[in-house]
């Protein structure tokens, strides 16, 4: 009996360190194949401007406490923002970002009588031989890593700056400005959490219309059953079979 209730006590000891420490943890899953971890998956703390990425496993700890907003994101999808309430472990199931292009009917088309027709100034092209045996050196300096991870940070930057900006506009004393909320502080946090704009509607709609978004938002959100007006419930890790 003992030796079970140390057991008990060693479990709960790193739980109760992650709390003391004010860190959050969990994976981040893509939506449509919940069992494929996503590896540098972002995920920011929007009240602290703190950063991170996720491993190879798609798991992910960040600085955080109770009251504070986190975004999880990915290029190529939606981005899912949470308004922490507790910090226990999270799965996050992310959503691929669907373009739908609308149908173009082509009726006639006309050909350039010119569209074969030889360059008389163009010159053959030659190869360049950069093998061994001529003396050849080849050299590969990393530089198209080194442009993904600027055009990366770039990104992050950027993004970060329209996290800032919604911050600024969509919080309760904003929203409390615009339409007459109805509810408790828990409602507040509920509908910011289901409602608060992503960056790609900030980036399709320069400047953003926040009052008319929050109004619209409102209404919807008004006109929802109770049950539905909650942020949906995750999903509880699985624990490690040792």
């Amino acid at each position: 009996m003992l030796k079970k209730l140390t057991l008990m006590l060693l479990l709960a000891f790193p739980l109760q360190l992650l709390a003391q420490n004010n860190t959050l943890t969990g994976n981040i899953f893509d939506n449509d194949n919940r069992t494929t971890p996503m590896e540098n998956a972002t995920i920011r703390n929007l009240s602290t401007k703190a950063l991170t990425l996720t491993d190879k496993d798609g798991h992910f700890a960040i600085a955080a406490k109770i009251g504070d907003l986190i975004s999880f994101g990915m290029a190529g999808f939606q981005t899912d923002t949470v308004y922490l309430t507790n910090l226990f472990p999270k799965n996050i199931y992310l959503r691929q970002v669907v373009n739908n292009l609308k149908p173009v009917d082509i009726t006639t088309a006309k050909i350039s009588p010119f569209l074969d027709a030889r360059d008389p100034d163009a010159k053959p092209a030659r190869q360049v031989d950069m093998s061994k045996e001529r003396g050849g050196v080849r050299l590969n300096l990393g530089f198209g890593k080194y442009r993904r991870q600027q055009a990366k940070i770039a990104e992050l930057e950027e993004n970060d700056r329209y996290n800032e900006e919604i911050s600024k506009n969509f919080n309760p004393a904003y929203i409390r400005s615009v339409v007459k909320f109805e509810g408790n502080d828990e409602d507040m946090k509920n509908f910011m959490g289901l409602y608060r704009p992503t960056v790609d509607q900030i980036k399709a709609e320069r400047p953003f219309n926040y009052a008319y978004y929050t109004v619209r938002a409102y209404h919807t959100w008004s006109k929802l059953p109770p049950e539905q007006r909650k942020l949906p419930s995750l999903p509880k890790l699985k624990a490690n079979n040792p």
